[in-house]
């Protein structure tokens, strides 16, 4: 495996350790969630099985939902994200439920404000290495192919989608739900070129050290 692979794959994890803690920070802050995380969170009381549980399931659906809206067999590799996305918001709810609970208004804002900006930027990072996206942001960027639209109209679009699924189960909507539909698109359209630029320069730099010590032993 040659270091870019390895560099592709080292942010590709880090994306996705990031993105969960935010999503955690916003589902601890218990001032509501995105639609996709409040439905799961609503899902996981109203039915039973974890958070992270319910991510796995519903990626499974939008797998074949994605396969149909494309019209191509349906991409699998997507669930291994899921399932370290799942893994991932499980453990970090499990560490904040034991470590930090947010119990007045002032902190509440502040663990759902760091959460929405977090998950903006570890989904920036994670889907610039085109590798495995979750189906949900695989669905996002479908949207987006298919309407010419950009990413906020894509992203704001699933949720409110999802917000009426939360809805039926009574999933934890409010006031921070309002602002992850206003704000989450723009967040992620203002992250999205910021890590593509900074990947594209690690990677010339990677590729230029290489170069350089090609040429050394090659003398």
């Amino acid at each position: 495996m040659n270091r870019q692979c390895k560099t592709k794959y080292i942010f590709y994890g880090l994306g996705i350790l990031i993105l969960t803690l935010g999503i955690s920070f916003t589902i601890h802050s218990n001032l509501g969630t995105s639609p996709f995380d409040a439905l799961l969170v609503g899902l996981s009381k109203k039915v039973g099985l974890t958070v992270g549980s319910w991510e796995i399931v519903i990626a499974l659906l939008l797998i074949f939902c994605n396969s149909l809206l494309k019209r191509k067999r349906p991409e699998f590799l997507g669930l291994i994200t899921s399932c370290i996305t799942g893994f991932g918001i499980d453990m970090w709810l499990f560490l904040l439920n034991h470590f930090i609970t947010p119990e007045q208004w002032f902190t509440k804002f502040v663990f759902f404000g760091l959460g929405l900006i977090v998950i903006g930027l570890g989904t920036a990072i994670y889907l610039q290495t085109n590798f495995a996206p979750i189906p949900v942001d695989h669905l996002m960027l479908i949207i987006r192919e298919l309407t010419g639209m950009s990413m906020m109209f894509s992203k704001t679009l699933i949720y409110l989608l999802f917000l009426k699924m939360a809805f039926i189960f009574n999933g934890p909507i409010g006031i921070g739900t309002i602002f992850t539909v206003c704000v989450g698109g723009p967040i992620l359209n203002y992250f999205m070129p910021l890590v593509t630029k900074g990947l594209n320069t690690h990677t010339e730099t990677n590729t230029a050290t290489t170069s350089e010590k090609d040429k050394t032993h090659s003398v």
